[in-house]
């Protein structure tokens, strides 16, 4: 076990995961979030300093976990010079937990090797709740003898997990595994739209896809979201807008044409257009059922589930 873990980037999902670790038993010693009142909050709940700067996470910690946004933020806390998490940090370990493009993954590994650092992406299928409990699912990648350093505090924070391959491969496989989900969760969305048009009762249509060939995981996760319109987030519609553009990137270099994959993207990037982004990913059914649209989407406050 490591002695002192970092985690920057501690929203829904790194604060959870933060929380998990300092129930298991781990020293959670440096939080870092842009926003820092957030941040302070976080590492007052698990005993921690909330850093003001990158570098003092790098300081403080000898296993950092990020969880952030997207490629652009990636690169910012692994900026090759300045005070970013790199600086000083010869012998660590970073976990990189975010969905983000794959050769950006590569370049940071390649940026920490220089500075005597090791990374894993530790890339999750899954959302809070699992977070919270430590049952994450988790697809890695990177160096093998860095996977098997971690691999303890991964069991910790997951119920599944599978080491892919290099740097770059558990993210491929996990934006495959986005892609196929924002596929699903949208063809739901115009399964149930129609079903409400036409007349249906649609808690029955809802149990006749669960014991037939249109039954889903996405059924189980966002039907019912769909039919009461309680788009509470848990995975968000930006994100599923991002993830299928990672997918659709990945695609062009082997010509292999996509198109349920670019209807899809289309469909989350007009809730994008619509404001509708910070919605959960179910939300694409305010595009589709009678009656909706982007000006009548709403929100109610759901319970916490599993996902």
């Amino acid at each position: 076990m490591a002695k002192k873990i970092g985690v920057v980037g501690v929203g829904r999902m790194g604060a959870n995961m933060a929380l998990r670790l300092k129930d298991c038993g781990y020293e959670v010693s440096a939080i870092y979030d842009i926003n820092h009142e957030i941040a302070q909050k976080v590492a007052d709940s698990v005993g921690a300093v909330a850093c003001g700067h990158l570098d003092e996470v790098t300081a403080r910690a000898e296993w950092i976990l990020t969880i952030v946004t997207d490629d652009r933020a990636m690169n910012q806390i692994f900026r090759s010079s300045g005070r970013s998490l790199l600086k000083g940090a010869k012998g660590k370990v970073f976990i990189n937990c975010a969905t983000i493009s794959p050769a950006t993954h590569i370049k940071v590994e390649e940026r920490a090797t220089k500075v005597g650092a090791s990374t894993l992406e530790a890339c999750m299928a899954s959302s809070i709740t699992q977070a919270r409990e430590g049952t994450l699912y988790l697809m890695c990648g990177g160096r093998k003898n860095t996977y098997k350093k971690v691999e303890p505090l991964l069991k910790d924070l997951s119920s599944s997990m599978r080491y892919i391959g290099a740097a770059g491969k558990a993210s491929e496989v996990k934006a495959l595994v986005n892609m196929v989900m924002n596929i699903n969760t949208a063809g739901l969305a115009e399964g149930l739209g129609l079903g409400a048009a036409l007349g249906h009762d649609l808690t029955m249509l809802r149990e006749v896809f669960s014991q037939t060939g249109a039954n889903s995981r996405v059924l189980e996760t966002d039907g019912e979201d769909m039919q009461l319109r309680d788009h509470a987030c848990y995975f968000s519609a930006g994100h599923a807008a991002k993830d299928s553009g990672i997918a659709l990137s990945m695609a062009k270099p082997t010509k292999i044409a996509l198109p349920l994959a670019q209807a899809t993207y289309a469909q989350y990037q007009a809730m994008e257009q619509a404001g509708l982004a910070d919605l959960d990913k179910s939300g694409i059914a305010e595009l589709t059922f009678p009656g909706r649209g982007p000006k009548k989407a709403k929100t109610k406050k759901a319970p916490q589930k599993k996902r």
